[in-house]
């Protein structure tokens, strides 16, 4: 599913240049549920963000499927492989305040112009399956933290991607709504779905099938 090699990624900063990623050597196969843990700075954001083709990188070689990654992807070509491939889940929700939790979940399905019955009856029933389906009409504001989670991943899924991307996904809600939270996330790997989670938290780690361990730009251990 994913090959990395030698991957190298640096930023400027007040005309210094950091070298952020130091030649990281990753591969994650298909149906995987893989965590990535490692200090603030060590590179974990970054790396996620190259994954998701958020951002690009300067030297390496990074496969994601069939498809070769190139260090100058265009902009264009990484959003239509987004859309392909993957769905996102951050940790502050990135919902849209004035838009019901049936409507935040249907969103990406508007901008691939699907028909809103079409969209519609996908989101309600990825709602469903997270355990909200009576909460299709309320608004974020009316939604707990967990809740609100559980409509992220909703939404991460309605494209049907093939890997699923979380960035500190439970890092905003207590043990409780961890729990409930993960076990949504445990389900979803069950249907095939290759999940790698960025946490801080050693529990969450535990409950993935592989941890790869980040230190000053480069993999530590697995």
């Amino acid at each position: 599913m994913i090959s990395l090699e030698g991957i190298h990624k640096h930023y400027t900063s007040d005309s210094r240049r950091l070298h952020v990623l130091k030649g990281v050597n990753l591969s994650i196969d298909d149906g995987e549920m893989v965590s990535i843990m490692g200090s603030s700075g060590s590179g974990k954001s970054t790396l996620l963000n190259i994954l998701g083709l958020l951002d690009t990188y300067d030297h390496g070689a990074y496969q994601l499927g069939d498809t070769v990654i190139s260090a100058g992807l265009s902009e264009a070509k990484a959003a239509q492989l987004r859309n392909r491939f993957i769905g996102f889940v951050f940790q502050s929700f990135n919902l849209l305040p004035f838009k019901s939790a049936l409507e935040n979940v249907a969103l990406p399905l508007y901008y691939q112009k699907i028909g809103r019955k079409a969209r519609n009856y996908r989101a309600e029933k990825l709602l469903d399956m997270v355990g909200l389906g009576e909460r299709t009409k309320n608004m974020p504001n009316e939604l707990s933290g967990g809740q609100k989670q559980r409509v992220a991943i909703a939404r991460a899924l309605i494209t049907d991607p093939r890997m699923i991307l979380a960035d500190e996904p439970t890092g905003a809600l207590d043990s409780a709504t961890t729990d409930d939270v993960m076990t949504v996330f445990k389900e979803v790997h069950r249907t095939g779905k290759t999940i790698v989670i960025v946490t801080h938290e050693h529990d969450i780690a535990e409950q993935t099938e592989r941890l790869i361990l980040l230190k000053d730009g480069q993999v530590e251990r697995e």
